[in-house]
């Protein structure tokens, strides 16, 4: 019987971290080694990690109280955070460490981290830059907490059924989260409804309901370990979460009715609000985290500094877009009815104490409240907007602001319905109001606060969005990264910015061939990926032509699809061209009520499902719509995109971030000049990156000049024979008139300009089969692109904020 040989070697002694993980594994988890699954030694890899990051929290923490250091407070609705265990791997440096462990146990680091769900805390670019913005807080050494809700079960998990989007629930939390630490000492009253009463000096609200608010925190570690901060989440409660008697009497269901109304706050991102009922919770949700958060700071202050006039010293509390707006009002209602202080103080004190970042230039997307729904839920706050309201108005009158300017100013929009204007509150209520790339500011002065502008005109300013460079280049393409430091060292991988280093090799026809072969291995990848998950097969030797963002119609995926319908109708009608071979990709979640969003899911998947089929096109285009688009799915798609499809109507975009990661990784852009394209442009040069279609100018000009887009369609036979094959039911057999109302809508206003841009985009897509055939030249820009984008990293940004805004630094 033969045997194993015997090593002479003794064996290696187990390192301290595995002896760690096994402890953990052990008492924590409660399994043997040799009895544990993959899923025990997933969890017990994290609390071990988490025990590194709690000593680094807790001195982080230590070090704010001791020097009695201002801190950042950010509150979001959102936060993407996509996957933690490889991100605070990185960031702590132990990623080493922990694969030498694991592999002793004939376990692989990277299959365990593929176990991790994506927190379901956010959808799209508002909730991902909040995530990067913590990140770079903790980098650069500041004090911070991220406020907001944890969602059970967050917006929605997307899956695609015979083309169409279903929305399912998340279930993220379904097996626990080893991150996150209850705050029982941490618990808030939330009142809704009741009355406000005046008793001796004071005003008093008696709400009519409420819930507790209790915090759950999990650690955000900077890079390198340096800093440790908190992102606190809250979870709502009942006071009495069953009436027994009720029960008792039979009334099971109606017993629980304050348990549920509780949940309902916490369950969901962004309920439907098409009706009263999801109207109202999204106010209450609204309202919730914000008075949660506002007395979590205020409580902070007074504990430890005790007083509150100097709290605008020691906070800055930052709003992510209108929906913290309210906490303008909460924390005036904290320091005049809570605190003592007078109307005139409070109001000086919120002031310097508040900053407001808008996300948007759609008026629909500036939340505003009815005001009998929201005076009944928030009677006192009613009370508060109406003084600040007045001080303001009255403000406007002295400066000489004419009436239509004081009706625009107004914190309640008269103008039929009577409505709460958020962003207003938003605006009056802050000392620093900034957009997020250049363009989005000054349109900002321009259109929707242009009038708040002329009465405050120091208050905006600009501050471009960016995206942190740890888990968009070194931690999602480690290939590059590798590539990168073997040409120019490790002086990037602290600052950004020396990724300027590259230009030198963007003539170098080995350095080319080396991040082109690092490019084709992440195509791979993602080939093998949809491969598997979604049974289609893609070249990776074709040109990967990425559209991955929130569905919207100002984003415009349908010129995209148009587009792709004529390059279709091209390939055919004229095989004997040399046509670049071409792979479509898109992904992204539409709204549940958003009917022509979800309707433009279908339409991909419809030419998905005609062009994948046919044999006349060869190998030369395939279309993926890709479900259920998440961080996790951004990271394998961003490192193997070759052209970033950047395509907003001109004017509409408020910044973007996802072309900063494609540029970062290697992607040419396609792109209008809006948003943050127009800078990305100014870094990148204009040889390296396609712009076409209409300026913001001239987008307003055709809207203002009666643009008839009949007669642009008429004039381009590629556009109007797309039009007639998407319309006239080519691709939706099933049901020939699916799009009719759809691209009817095209032919009837063309609001966000489809039919006047398509024959500059599709100029502009040929123009890029020419730069690919010229594999040097496209080499070229690639690097050019990645060596220049460094400015767009969230560092820049933070220590921007830092410095105008929050004087942290």
């Amino acid at each position: 019987m033969a045997t194993e040989p015997v090593s002479n070697s003794k064996a290696e002694a187990p390192s301290e971290m595995d002896k760690h993980i096994v402890r953990v594994l052990r008492q924590r988890v409660g399994k043997d080694e040799r009895a544990a699954k993959q899923h025990d030694w997933y969890t017990a890899s994290i609390l071990a990690l988490r025990d590194e990051i709690i000593e680094k929290w807790i001195d982080s923490t230590r070090r704010t109280y001791d020097s009695q250091g201002k801190r950042v407070y950010y509150l979001s609705m959102e936060f993407l955070i996509g996957r933690l265990l490889r991100d605070a791997l990185s960031n702590m440096g132990m990623t080493r460490e922990f694969e030498a462990a694991l592999k002793a146990h004939g376990l692989d680091l990277a299959a365990l981290e593929e176990l991790e769900p994506d927190a379901a805390l956010g959808n799209g670019g508002l909730g991902r830059l909040a995530a990067c913005f913590m990140e770079s807080l903790a980098t650069l050494d500041i004090p911070a907490y991220g406020y907001g809700i944890r969602y059970v079960n967050g917006m929605f998990r997307q899956r695609v059924d015979d083309g169409w989007q279903v929305e399912l629930p998340e279930t993220w939390l379904a097996h626990g989260n080893p991150w996150e630490f209850e705050r029982l000492e941490s618990t808030y009253r939330i009142g809704f409804g009741g009355e406000v009463v005046a008793e001796g000096d004071g005003v008093f609200w008696h709400p009519a309901e409420q819930v507790e608010a209790t915090a759950i925190d999990t650690p955000v570690v900077g890079w390198r370990g340096k800093r440790v901060n908190t992102l606190r989440l809250w979870t709502a409660s009942p006071l009495d979460p069953i009436k027994l008697d009720a029960f008792n009497a039979g009334d099971h269901f109606g017993a629980l009715a304050e348990q549920v109304r509780a949940d309902s706050l916490v369950r969901v991102l962004y309920p439907a609000d098409s009706s009263p009922a999801g109207q109202e919770l999204r106010l209450r949700q609204e309202y919730f985290f914000t008075a949660a958060s506002i007395q979590d700071i205020v409580r902070r202050h007074v504990q430890y500094l005790g007083d509150i006039r100097t709290l605008p010293e020691q906070a800055a509390i930052q709003l992510n877009d209108t929906h913290p707006s309210v906490a303008v009002a909460e924390l005036m209602r904290l320091l005049v009815d809570e605190n003592g202080l007078e109307f005139n103080e409070a109001w000086d004190i919120c002031r310097r104490t508040v900053s407001y970042t808008n996300h948007t230039l759609l008026p629909e997307a500036l939340e505003s409240w009815p005001l009998p729904l929201f005076e009944r839920l928030l009677p006192r706050h009613m009370q508060i907007i109406y003084a600040i309201n007045s001080r303001v108005l009255r403000e406007a009158r002295k400066a000489g602001c004419s009436d239509a300017e004081i009706s625009a100013i107004s914190l309640i929009d008269e103008n039929g319905e009577r409505r709460v204007r958020m962003a207003n509150l938003a605006f009056v209520g802050a000392h620093s109001v900034n957009g997020v790339a250049a363009l989005h500011t000054d349109l900002m002065k321009k259109t929707v606060f242009a009038d708040l502008h002329k009465l405050y005109p120091d208050r905006i300013n600009n501050k471009t969005n960016g995206v942190t460079p740890r888990r968009w280049l070194q931690q999602c393409n480690p290939g590059l990264t590798s590539v990168i430091r073997e040409a120019i060292g490790d002086g990037f991988l602290d600052d950004a910015e020396k990724l300027s280093d590259l230009n030198a090799f963007a003539a170098d026809a080995q350095f080319g061939a080396r991040v082109a072969d690092v490019k084709r291995a992440n195509k791979m990848a993602l080939s093998d990926y949809i491969k598997k998950t979604m049974g289609i097969r893609l070249d990776p030797d074709a040109l990967f032509d990425v559209q991955i963002k929130r569905i919207h119609e100002y984003k415009r995926q349908l010129l995209n699809l148009i587009e792709t319908v004529a390059l279709y109708d091209q390939i055919r009608s004229h095989p004997e061209r040399d046509w670049v071979p071409r792979v479509k990709i898109f992904a992204g979640k539409a709204a549940p009520s958003y009917h022509n969003a979800k309707l433009v899911i279908k339409l991909a998947n419809d030419i998905a499902r005609r062009v994948n089929a046919d044999p006349s096109v060869g190998g030369l285009l395939k279309v993926v719509f890709v479900p259920n688009y998440n961080v996790s799915l951004g990271e394998r798609i961003f490192p193997a995109a070759d052209l970033s499809e950047q395509i907003s109507t001109a004017g509409m975009e408020a910044s973007g971030t996802g072309n900063m990661k494609f540029a970062l990784n290697g992607a040419l852009t396609i792109g209008t000049l809006d948003g943050a394209n127009v800078e990305i442009k100014d870094h990148v040069g204009d040889d390296n990156i396609v712009i076409f279609g209409l300026t913001a100018e001239e987008v307003a000009a055709k809207r203002a000049s009666g643009y008839n887009p009949r007669e642009v369609i008429d004039g381009s036979r590629e556009l109007r024979q797309a039009l007639s094959a998407i319309s006239s039911g080519v691709f939706s057999p099933d049901d020939p008139d699916r799009y009719k109302d759809l691209i009817g809508g095209i032919y009837d206003h063309d609001w966000f300009m489809c039919a006047a841009d398509f024959d500059s985009y599709a100029a502009a897509q040929r123009s890029i089969d020419a730069r690919w055939e010229d594999m040097a030249g496209w080499h070229s820009a690639t690097i050019r692109n990645i060596a220049n984008v460094g400015w767009f990293s969230s560092d820049r940004t933070i220590s921007e904020y830092a410095k105008d805004i929050w004087k942290v630094l």
